[in-house]
């Protein structure tokens, strides 16, 4: 061995393409974690095995995604190209082809999805702030002078506040604070009015909340500004967004959340049962306490599920599967092309074949013969056309010399007895018989 092949296999830092692709997806997974990720589905597949595989897609980029039997199975709708979509997924390498891809965990419509995302994103970072802290809460009066209202003057949710407190402490004095509770511009008026409340300092409790409304309708509360706003609040704030059933970044923040306004006006408003009011307060503290400790167990029990995955079997098998799902598809691929290129081996030796037929050379060499014997035809036309023109053209040279010409033309012979033709007079004498030929006959004389 060389020294520069030695000092080659020596170098542990020389990796082959499997390892290198083993610890590129190490570090996706382990490094990048869990992702949440927008974006149009295209080119989706779902082979019999029933993973799912596409690529997700916005304008100016696309990232390959898998989606096993297993999590597909809680998608509450099926999915098509062209869908925009909200996923939950984790970073991965397809270590055989080197692939970058997103195992998809969770897939939902992009609006409500996104909204919720948004929500979880915020709820996250407020509560590593500590804003959701219970240390950080202002305890409420427990006899309010005068209450703030941060609504809507024409919502429902006012006008069942002050019922509310009409009829359990008429005499307590009430500020309203109106503001937009919905819309783009709400949650700069909710800030502005809970920021004008505190600057007046006329209160010594508020009430921010309205109505019932969808995840969009009740979206201003859930707004960074509205929730920083609130924790900043030197005046303690009661939560009282929707029903009981909705919860918002506002509930997390606020000193005290109300499952509902009505609920709100009756901690704030005094009544012979005093101790049940410090008993509803405690209890929805409580409540909050018991939310933000379930929230964080949430978060840990995730991170350790996560973990936990990466290194079940299940794990390992779904890589396998989606492997065998690309081995048959290019299996497949394979098979199309080989049968291709038979096909196209066999269409040629099959026309090689037919233009080597003996019956085909049969039919070339009779349609050969055909035409050889019609040139032959039409060779020996035109020799005899020739030799008849040739022989009338002898005939009439022949004609013109001809001695039955010249008699025609007045001419005769005249021959003795004996055939002898006459041509001097002195050949003959008296008493011979001459026989004269002419044009149209004989005519016999004798010499006098």
């Amino acid at each position: 061995m060389s020294f520069r092949d030695q000092s080659v296999s020596d170098n542990k830092n020389i990796f082959t393409v499997s390892r290198l692709n083993a610890e590129v997806r190490l570090l996706l997974e382990n490094e990048m974690g869990v992702v949440w990720l927008v974006g149009e589905i295209s080119n989706f597949s779902a082979p019999v095995s029933g993973h799912w595989y596409f690529s997700l897609k916005d304008s100016r980029a696309q990232v390959k995604c898998a989606m096993f039997r297993g999590n597909n199975r809680r998608v509450t709708f099926k999915p098509i190209n062209g869908n925009q979509v909200l996923v939950k997924a984790r970073l991965s390498l397809y270590e055989p082809r080197g692939d970058y891809q997103l195992i998809v965990e969770s897939m939902q419509p992009e609006g409500d999805g996104r909204l919720q995302q948004e929500f979880e994103k915020l709820k996250m970072q407020l509560a590593a702030e500590g804003l959701f802290s219970q240390s950080e809460k202002l305890p409420l009066p427990e006899n309010p002078q005068r209450v703030g209202i941060v609504t809507s003057k024409t919502g429902a949710a006012l006008f069942d506040i002050l019922d509310v407190l009409k009829r359990r402490d008429p005499g307590l004095p009430v500020v309203v604070y109106p503001t937009m509770v919905q819309g783009e511009e709400a949650a700069i008026q909710i800030a502005q009015a809970i920021g004008r409340a505190n600057s007046r300092n006329e209160c010594d409790v508020l009430i921010v909340g309205r109505g019932g409304g969808s995840l969009e309708d009740l979206w201003c509360f859930n707004n960074e500004i509205v929730a920083r706003t609130i924790a900043s609040s030197q005046i303690p704030i009661i939560s009282a967004v929707g029903h009981e059933i909705d919860v918002t970044i506002a509930d997390f923040v606020a000193d005290v959340r109300a499952p509902t306004p009505s609920a709100a006006a009756e901690l704030v408003s005094r009544d012979q049962s005093h101790k049940l009011q410090a008993i509803n307060s405690r209890t929805s503290k409580l409540g909050h306490a018991i939310r933000h400790y379930l929230s964080d167990s949430q978060i840990t029990l995730q991170q350790i599920a996560h973990r936990l995955e990466r290194q079940h079997p299940n794990y390992r098998l779904e890589k396998q599967n989606q492997q065998l799902d690309d081995l048959e598809s290019r299996l497949k691929s394979a098979m199309m092309t080989r049968i291709q290129v038979e096909r196209s081996t066999l269409n040629r030796f099959s026309h090689r074949l037919d233009l080597n037929s003996p019956q085909k050379q049969l039919s070339q060499q009779q349609y050969m013969l055909a035409q050889s014997r019609q040139k032959l035809i039409d060779a020996m036309e035109r020799k005899l056309l020739k030799t008849r023109h040739s022989l009338a053209l002898a005939a009439e040279k022949l004609d013109t010399v001809s001695p039955l010409a010249t008699l025609k033309r007045g001419y005769s012979i005249t021959k003795a007895d004996s055939g002898k033709v006459i041509t001097q007079a002195s050949e003959v004498n008296s008493g011979d018989q001459l026989i004269t030929q002419l044009a149209d006959g004989e005519v016999r004389s004798v010499v006098s």
